[in-house]
């Protein structure tokens, strides 16, 4: 018999125990999110503008996550240009991730979810996005990013999630090399002033040119 763990079920620690996952708070191990400077055109600032205005005026009523993927993850992708080639966007992918039984008395198990909205550059992984609606706490999609971040194949090369709940962003690295190890970024919220939907767009587009700078033979990022 196998056991089928839905993966929104799983709590952090779980996720963390099943996967020997473990948590960085060194500043060094997630360089990627900081010091990127918007370099945002008129039009760009506009929509960005935009999509914070809009979305802020819905805030009164509870919002489903799809509300959330369409008035933000929409304009951000858009802007940031990992909404077109050749970065391919894709929907409620399904994964799987399968433990066997250490012995004949225990279960198979298998953790089995949807990804929100998975951005993939050739056979990579540029960010797995999860949303969660906006009355929900921006890191109650920690635990389900996480495990579809293990669930890639790629082994070599850091990982990169956005964690959304409309309001706030938080950007999450992850390198499986020997022990998998994970690492938030400062928060992003739209109650600040100004708009810093702009400094997450930066990131996205920053983690793009990463990506696509990878030496696919060597496996590793060109300077």
């Amino acid at each position: 018999m196998v056991q089928v763990i839905a993966a929104h079920s799983l709590e952090l620690h779980e996720v963390e125990a099943q996967f020997g996952l473990q948590q960085s708070t060194d500043p060094a191990f997630f360089l990627e999110w900081q010091g990127v400077e918007a370099d945002l055109d008129e039009r760009d600032r506009y929509w960005l503008d935009k999509a914070k205005s809009n979305f802020l005026s819905l805030i009164k009523y509870r919002l489903h996550e799809e509300v959330v993927k369409m008035s933000i993850l929409a304009p951000l992708l858009a802007v940031s240009g990992l909404g077109t080639a050749p970065f391919v966007p894709k929907a409620e992918k399904q994964i799987e991730v399968t433990f066997p039984a250490q012995d004949s008395d225990n279960e198979d198990e298998i953790i089995r979810g949807r990804i929100d909205l998975l951005v993939l550059y050739r056979n990579l992984w540029v960010v797995t996005i999860e949303t969660k609606p906006q009355q929900s706490d921006v890191l109650e999609a920690l635990p389900q990013v996480l495990t579809y971040m293990m669930a890639s194949p790629e082994k070599e090369l850091p990982l990169f999630g956005l964690l959304t709940n409309g309001r706030h962003f938080i950007f999450v690295k992850l390198l499986k090399k020997t022990t998998p190890t994970y690492c938030l970024s400062e928060l992003f919220t739209l109650f600040r002033q100004g708009n810093e939907m702009y400094q997450v767009t930066a990131i996205l587009q920053y983690l793009g040119k990463l990506m696509m700078a990878v030496d696919w033979k060597s496996q590793k990022v060109s300077s």
